[in-house]
């Protein structure tokens, strides 16, 4: 079966991601482009028995011109010589209710000679707007089949399957001969980079410093170009005007526009009051308020069956294996750790799913012009809300998205406070911590105390990472006047099935990226936890021996104590009592303090992590739930209960506080090139949340 090459081009909010996933279904994946830290999904599907084809969506860009990082992807991936994936045919998505600006790109990708597949999407939107074409002359003036589409509604799919087929067997002739250079300084340009394309010479030529990796290749280039006079930003603004002028002229030729003002006063409506200096803010607060009620209040009762589902697999697992050293590794090692995240799975997937719905209806780009003011006042702009709260999501994808910020300073101060933002993975932490906190009670019979403390959690990361950045913004002073310009899309009905399958993506990733780190560190924990020094163990059965022989408590207080001293004594126990000295200020005990060290690999390792210890310390008959025997553990020297107010409020707030986790360094290293504002994040946010720790917990015990 043959592999037809495709890339996926076009401007942001175009509706790529729809087509791509309503062509690649489940049959995609998410990896990395080669040299960068940006996402890419590559997908797959069938054309007929013998065609298949592998379709790569670069990020969306206004044109080969990159301005920021993501933009720089998609020129790479069509225009250089390293790249393994040039494709065979581009599938290029322009949106139809704003065709001119589209078509800027459209005739850049032309004239590098790709055969080009055109799918003119969102039609509908362009149908309410009054806008009609002439498909047939469109497709006559530039050169391709149009094909018009409505990703949501499946139309214009197989046609585009067939174009795919038909294309990569053809060419696409040059749309615009413009070049922007004289003559002998392309022969020599392309002489010199071994190009057979016109274009793509005066792509290098005004993208230099992106394409070459050889300093020296470098520098004889820049000397052709100097030795030809080459002006780049005047070459530059002359060939997009141009562009322009002919885009203009077949735009009047090939459509038409009717009135249609009830659909825009509608939509002027609906941002008047979304947009509202005052109201918007408003909003958006009731909006993170639905969804942290929504975290608890719909969740609860999954939660509470996939938690007795584990319990009754776990119980069936410790029958069906023989007793020993086996069946204590996977019901107490294994299982006991995996089942303290796969009950959270529901808190997750309606988290992505409000977070998903924000993006496909259009209502993200909104918060970010309502919140532009306030984050100028803090060193940030309008576009650093959305890494902001992508990560509530993740922190890796958050920071990540912080390309698109053009200004250096201004990038690099979002960056250093993402992490304060409460990522999906503190969600667990959140949950066991603040259901032990306070009973599941409502206010008022329809507020959920429990998801009015989330909520407060959330805001505290929120609030912190603004203050954070006040204080950045005193050491890095960003320069130059900023200006935020982003692009509003239309308000849209969500595409079902993309928000459930995108819910089914970030939930399988949550289980099978955290499961592995989880199951590696149960592994090791149970064995820590199983093993001692030599002598240790036999030290304590022969105590209990002889406890039992003239018992002064009842059997099973005794065999409480020594399974609590057994895990004590164990190497686990070793290794929390070297830090027990410091975080016993902070009311943590050396088993908190072994959940504080794994967590590190993941935040949600945490519940795991304890869900182990617990297991091992408690009775191998009762599978109960680590929430309970946290409640129920006494501390030895107070005769209190172990999990105080004072305890729990300081745990909570040294997570909100202390970095994620490992990926979320890696990815501030590479994202920054420095291991110098590496470092200096990890050591600030652990010190921002031991110390914001001590003062709770000295306030409240």
């Amino acid at each position: 079966m043959k592999e037809i090459k495709v890339a996926l081009v076009g401007n942001p909010n175009c509706g790529k991601t729809s087509l791509f996933n309503t062509l690649t279904g489940l049959n995609q994946k998410v990896s990395n482009f080669p040299g960068t830290t940006v996402d890419k999904k590559v997908g797959h599907f069938t054309i007929d028995a013998e065609h298949k084809v592998k379709i790569i969506d670069l990020p969306g860009t206004y044109s080969l011109y990159p301005k920021s990082d993501d933009e720089a992807v998609t020129f790479y991936g069509l225009c250089s010589h390293e790249n393994k994936d040039i494709p065979d045919v581009v599938l290029f998505i322009a949106d139809a209710s704003n065709l001119k600006r589209n078509l800027l790109l459209f005739t850049q990708v032309a004239d590098l000679g790709y055969p080009v597949v055109f799918a003119l999407n969102m039609i509908d939107l362009a149908d309410r707007k009054g806008i009609e074409y002439n498909y047939g002359l469109l497709q006559s003036r530039l050169g391709v089949e149009i094909i018009p589409t409505n990703a949501r509604k499946m139309k214009g799919l197989d046609r585009i399957k067939q174009a795919i087929l038909s294309a990569h067997r053809s060419s696409t002739a040059p749309f615009f001969e413009t070049t922007g250079l004289n003559q002998s300084m392309l022969e020599e340009c392309k002489t010199y980079l071994s190009l057979n394309n016109s274009y793509s010479a005066v792509l290098w030529a005004h993208n230099q410093m992106l394409l070459f990796k050889d300093g020296e290749q470098l520098k004889k280039f820049k000397e052709i170009l100097a030795r030809n006079l080459f002006c780049e930003k005047k070459e530059q603004v002359e060939e997009i005007v141009a562009r322009y002028r002919m885009i203009d002229i077949i735009l009047k030729e090939t459509s038409k526009r009717k009135a249609s003002r009830n659909q825009i006063s509608l939509s002027n409506r609906l941002d008047t009051i979304i947009t509202h200096k005052y109201f918007g803010l408003s909003f958006f607060l009731l909006v993170l308020f639905v969804i942290f009620q929504a975290i608890f209040s719909l969740a609860s009762y999954p939660m509470e069956w996939m938690e007795v589902g584990m319990n009754y697999f776990s119980n069936e697992v410790e029958h069906i294996i023989p007793g020993g050293t086996l069946n204590n590794l996977i019901v107490h090692g294994i299982l006991a750790g995996l089942s303290g995240v796969i009950v959270f799975i529901p808190q997750i997937a309606i988290l992505f799913f409000f977070i998903t719905l924000l993006e496909d209806i259009g209502y993200m780009a909104r918060v970010s012009f309502i919140m532009d003011k306030l984050m100028r006042s803090f060193g940030l702009n309008g576009k650093s809300v959305v890494p902001l709260i992508s990560g509530m999501a993740c922190a890796v994808p958050a920071i990540m998205s912080a390309r698109n910020i053009e200004n250096k300073q201004e990038k690099l101060i979002t960056i250093m406070v993402i992490p304060l933002m409460s990522c999906s993975a503190r969600l667990p932490v959140y949950t066991l911590l603040i259901s032990m906190l306070v009973p599941e009670t409502y206010l008022w019979g329809f507020l959920n105390m429990q998801g009015l403390i989330l909520m407060g959690m959330y805001v505290l990361g929120f609030v912190t990472s603004l203050l954070s950045a006040w204080v950045f913004q005193k050491i890095l002073k960003p320069a130059g006047n900023n200006y935020f310009i982003m692009e509003m899309p239309a308000f849209k009905i969500p595409m079902w099935r993309n928000v459930f399958l995108t819910i089914y993506e970030k939930c399988r990733s949550f289980v099978f990226e955290a499961g592995k780190i989880i199951v590696a560190i149960s592994i090791l924990l149970w064995a820590l936890s199983s093993f001692a020094p030599a002598g240790e163990f036999e030290k304590l059965d022969a105590k209990y021996k002889e406890l039992a022989s003239a018992p002064t408590k009842s059997a099973e207080v005794l065999a409480a104590e020594y399974q609590s001293e057994k895990l004590e004594a164990s190497y686990a126990g070793y290794f929390g009592k070297m830090i027990e000295p410091a975080i016993a200020p902070l009311g943590f005990n050396w088993k908190i303090g072994i959940a504080l060290i794994t967590s590190f690999a993941a935040r949600e390792v945490f519940v795991g992590t304890m869900t182990t210890i617990y297991s091992a310390s408690g009775d191998e008959s009762d599978f109960s739930s680590i929430r309970l025997k946290m409640i129920e553990e006494i501390n030895p020297l107070t005769h209190q209960p172990q999990y105080s107010l004072a305890v729990i409020a300081s745990l909570l707030i040294f997570y909100a506080f202390a970095m994620q986790c490992m990926s979320t360094l890696a990815i501030t290293y590479r994202e920054t090139k420095s291991l110098k504002w590496t470092l200096l994040q990890l050591f600030y946010l652990t010190a921002l949340a031991y110390l914001s720790s001590l003062l709770v917990f000295n306030f409240l015990k």
